[in-house]
């Protein structure tokens, strides 16, 4: 996809965005991908978000297994339309899903370039006689510094600039499960300072975020991104300690705690579609 402003690549693997490049600033915003960190750019979580406990929930009395995430991310898309400024991706059940997620669905992956913006939605149909029980989220990774910045410096020359919030209240991780415990990120004037430290007990997890748009900036820099969101009840900050990329996550669903039953339908965050029904969010990037 390329307008005046962006260039994206998207791959029908996991229906991934792969590059998002500004044509005027000559900037790489989205991380490359490379393994030696990460081997992902902006995987696409469904039916799930996060870890199920022990990698497996129950429904109907029967017992499946799910791997962190989800399947989609892993799944090949079908390209249901692609121009130059938008592009639509399909999953749909089939014998393989349904062994591990006993669903009826389809899946849209949405991208459209509106001027100096990227915008994503994802839409889930329920079209199968029962009602449809998943999850759904975002996890695009922003490269950090920004490639093709000059003097950009380090990474702990950048920092998130939040909208509304003064502190964050971060909900522990312990093996990957939402723990008991809690912490209090205190903000300086809505500003996260980036550091290697932030993700050594993994990611920032967030319950009831107020609010609606990040910025991804630098001290040194005049580049940068606006990543918005809205109706997503959880949002992660994520990446591997030490490497050069920070993750934007607003997520419809989330890890189980450590003491969930693993039933599916008592899981926190899970929704629920009736038959015919569907359900549609959207994130958004703005480059400059």
């Amino acid at each position: 996809m390329e307008n005046e402003h962006l260039i994206v690549h998207l791959h029908p693997k996991g229906a991934e965005l792969r590059q998002l490049k500004g044509k005027k600033t000559g900037i790489n915003y989205l991380w490359s991908g490379d393994p030696a960190w990460w081997g992902k750019t902006s995987p696409v979580l469904f039916p799930i978000v996060g870890t199920l406990r022990d990698n497996s929930y129950t429904y109907q009395g029967k017992t499946y297994s799910l791997p962190r995430h989800g399947f989609a991310r892993d799944k090949r898309f079908m390209v249901e339309q692609s121009s130059p400024l938008a592009a639509n991706f399909l999953l749909q059940d089939d014998s393989e899903t349904r062994e591990v997620y006993p669903f009826s669905f389809q899946f849209h992956v949405f991208y459209a370039l509106i001027e100096d913006r990227l915008s994503v939605r994802y839409t889930v149909v329920n079209t199968g006689p029962d009602t449809l029980w998943f999850s759904v989220g975002a996890h695009p990774a922003f490269a950090v510094p920004p490639t093709g910045v000059a003097d950009a410096g380090d990474y702990e020359d950048h920092y998130l600039q939040f909208d509304r919030s003064d502190a964050l209240v971060r909900y522990k991780l312990s093996d990957g499960l939402i723990s008991d415990e809690t912490e209090t990120i205190t903000l300086d004037n809505h500003v996260l300072r980036l550091n290697a430290g932030l993700f050594s007990e993994d990611a920032i997890v967030l319950k009831g975020l107020p609010d609606q748009h990040i910025r991804l900036l630098g001290w040194k820099h005049m580049n940068g991104i606006e990543f918005s969101w809205q109706d997503f009840p959880f949002f992660g900050i994520w990446a591997p300690a030490g490497a050069p990329f920070v993750c934007l996550e607003p997520w419809c669903g989330i890890a189980d705690s450590v003491h969930h039953d693993k039933e599916l339908t008592r899981k926190e965050g899970i929704r629920s579609l009736g038959p015919g029904d569907y359900f549609a969010r959207e994130w958004s990037v703005r480059c400059f």
